[in-house]
């Protein structure tokens, strides 16, 4: 209790805003000292950001409220949960015998007509679009999404969240559409006749692609409360995205036959037309002799170095995430963590270590400012002391970008936006493999030399002088 579920409470919301399942259990105040000022109380605090939030009063009830606590955990849509254990409860002994029993996980597809109908609209849409969310990932939905797509033909976008649930090379794939998007999702979202959302909340927010004004809406989602939250579904389909995407699948060839129906409307010619359209723009940034360094150098000269498919990468709040989110292709689930909504500077970083930890034998890195890693960057102590090789990519450019526009007062008389220190150094000093990098000619054999420390089990941290980048690909407000 106090300091530590205080504290917690940044990271909490956070997970609560990206449906992060995790289950929080601070201490609490023993019952002579609830309800006294200035005592902190996790439940009515924490109630505001977490799925359920409940106290337990006395020891025999821990299996309950545990069965509880992982019963929200697992089912609906996903976010944190918190069970406060007072100082006295844990203390106690336990009367009696343990009778815990594990939660299982219940799944349910949707209404057959629900199915039937969804599909029926998406077959005589002239020029539909799925855009699929992170439901697809926790669904580990990826197969049936494939195999659906193929099975109609109709191009695939996914949310912030939702990157990585269809790789980003197949031909049906149109990229991420959320702050930043590619010009592939604009386009097709600008013609579209039909956007079906499938794993995603469609909820209106700076973070997503905004759906086309009279748009026919489909929506399947496990969460009920969800649909007609923000725009008006036409249809729509409740259920866990992997049982209900294999029920579209049979009712795609019941209606068309075991084949698919072929690509009627010339879509793949069509988004590599886009594609190619789009590189062509967006390419000379990829390869950018500026100084100080162009970010976009900065991510072309890391899909060099690595194996992307073995590889998870992050972004960190602000303008890193919108750089790099259009552009890298990520090919495999969870390969790409997107996160966005609450967007708390220095949050990629703990992401990082925890994908680390969870896939030892993938490359991970996190791409933050220079700011976020003033905010978490001590963290790096953490990872050194633990042989946590993750690849810290700190893109610096000394300022709070765009700051100037929101505060031009504050900027001209006291350089608000301003931001100072030696990264590397701090690094360094931390425990970590740390460069500075300030030539573009540089950056490739830093890479290199970072990704071999992260070899060796120790955290890297390359400190990139880059320039204020304020390009970013987005086709919409």
């Amino acid at each position: 209790t106090g300091p530590g579920a205080e504290n917690a409470f940044g990271g909490v919301a956070q997970g609560f805003a990206d449906s992060v399942p995790f289950l929080a259990i601070p201490g609490g105040n023993p019952a002579p000292r609830q309800g006294v000022h200035p005592n902190f109380e996790s439940v009515p605090n924490y109630q505001g950001i977490t799925k359920w939030a409940a106290l337990i009063n006395m020891p025999e009830r821990i299996p309950e409220m545990v069965g509880r606590a992982m019963t929200h955990l697992k089912h609906g849509r996903l976010g944190p949960v918190l069970l406060e254990f007072p100082g006295d409860v844990a203390a106690a002994e336990f009367p009696g015998e343990l009778n815990y029993k594990p939660v299982e996980v219940r799944k349910s597809g949707a209404s057959p007509e629900d199915v039937r109908d969804v599909v029926t609209a998406l077959l005589n849409a002239s020029a539909p679009v799925i855009n699929v969310g992170q439901g697809v990932l926790y669904a580990e939905a990826t197969p049936e999404l494939i195999e659906f797509a193929e099975l109609t033909n109709i191009p695939v976008m996914t949310t912030l969240a939702g990157k990585s649930a269809f790789p980003e090379t197949h031909p049906l794939s149109l990229g991420t559409g959320a702050s930043s998007g590619t010009l592939m999702c604009a386009r097709f979202l600008e013609n579209a006749d039909l956007v079906a959302g499938i794993g995603t909340s469609f909820t209106i927010s700076n973070f997503n692609a905004p759906m086309p004004a009279g748009v026919t809406l489909a929506h399947i989602t496990n969460c009920a409360e969800d649909i007609n939250k923000d725009y008006r579904a036409d249809y729509g389909a409740v259920g866990d995205a992997k049982v209900v995407l294999r029920q579209m699948i049979e009712e795609v060839k019941s209606q068309v036959g075991a084949e698919g129906r072929g690509d009627v409307n010339g879509v793949r010619d069509e988004i590599k037309k886009i594609r190619d359209e789009y590189m062509a723009e967006w390419g000379p940034n990829f390869v950018s002799d500026e100084v100080p360094i162009s970010p976009y150098r900065v991510f072309n000269e890391m899909m060099a170095n690595v194996d992307i498919a073995n590889t998870i990468v992050t972004h960190d709040s602000g303008y890193p995430r919108e750089q790099i989110v259009p552009f890298w292709p990520v090919t495999t689930p969870r390969g790409y963590l997107g996160w966005g909504k609450s967007t708390q500077l220095g949050y990629g970083l703990g992401l990082a270590l925890g994908a680390k930890m969870a896939a030892p034998d993938k490359t991970v890195i996190n791409i933050m400012g220079d700011a976020a890693f003033g905010m978490s960057g001590l963290d790096i102590e953490t990872a050194a002391r633990s042989n946590i090789g993750t690849l810290t990519i700190i893109l610096n450019n000394g300022v709070m970008t765009h700051y100037y526009d929101h505060f031009p007062h504050a900027t001209e008389h006291w350089g608000s936006n301003r931001l100072g220190g030696e990264y590397a150094k701090v690094a360094e000093g931390l425990g970590a493999y740390a460069e500075r990098v300030d030539n573009p000619d540089e950056v490739n054999g830093a890479i290199k030399r970072a990704l071999e420390a992260t070899q060796e089990d120790r955290p890297a941290v390359l400190e990139m002088m880059t320039k204020e980048e304020e390009n970013i690909s987005r086709y919409w407000r």
